[in-house]
């Protein structure tokens, strides 16, 4: 039976929703497996909305659904309506969207809070045992939500400051480099630095191959006996 992926979008454009390359890769290595993609995204107004040419806010108002749709051409539902049972696992790929749409990391650091629908979905998915891979700076949202109960081991690269963000959330933070994949299997989740510290596409590739490789073998064996 094909494997049932949920991919978490943010937005498109690394400044303001997903980062592309890594969402775009996650879909394409998730498809050379044969899964079944469940793309997803909060159904409200982005944070704010940036020129990627100048980096600068350009004080638009977008919606975090329609232009997630833009990455999925159209194969997109609103987070609230999709339920873990349909799911055998989830992605969620990096980009500022993660830090600013998904969650508020971005602005409150340690502090941060995570949209209520994102955080129903993945506590659900982690209290199935079902597992989650989280990319670029999207370990931050598993930090903001099983760091202080679970302590997992997650990945942002090498950044220091992020990574102290992460143990001040209760998380345990192990430096990796760019194409280098850390699983927690305690708790079955699944990081990678992608461009937290990649240079080059290739190197997100890489890690993104292995990340969904790793997320996908943690789908084929049984969840661990909880309490």
């Amino acid at each position: 039976m094909r494997a049932r992926i949920g991919v978490v979008l943010s937005g498109c454009g690394v400044k303001d929703g997903s980062e592309i390359h890594e969402a775009t890769l996650t879909l394409l290595a998730l498809d050379r497996a044969d899964a079944e993609i469940v793309c997803m995204a909060p159904n409200r107004a982005q944070a704010d909305v940036v020129d990627h040419l100048s980096g600068d806010p350009t004080g638009e108002t977008r919606n975090i659904l329609r232009e997630s749709a833009r990455i999925a051409r159209g194969a997109v539902r609103d987070i609230a309506q999709v339920m873990p049972e349909e799911l055998d696992g989830l992605v969620i790929p990096g980009g500022y969207g993660a830090a600013k749409n998904l969650s508020t990391f971005a602005a409150s650091g340690v502090d941060c809070t995570v949209d209520p629908e994102v955080a129903r979905l993945l506590r659900a998915m982690q209290d199935s045992g079902k597992p989650i891979a989280a990319l670029c700076i999207a370990p931050a949202i598993l930090a903001s939500l099983f760091g202080r109960d679970l302590h997992p081991e997650i990945t942002v690269g090498t950044d220091p400051g992020t990574a102290r963000a992460l143990d001040g959330m209760g998380a345990r933070h192990r430096a990796a480099a760019p194409t280098e994949v850390v699983v927690d299997r305690a708790h079955r989740l699944v990081t990678t630095p992608c461009y937290m510290s990649a240079t080059r596409i290739r190197d997100v590739a890489a890690g993104v191959d292995g990340a969904v490789n790793a997320l996908l073998a943690l789908v084929r064996e049984p969840a661990p006996a909880r309490g």
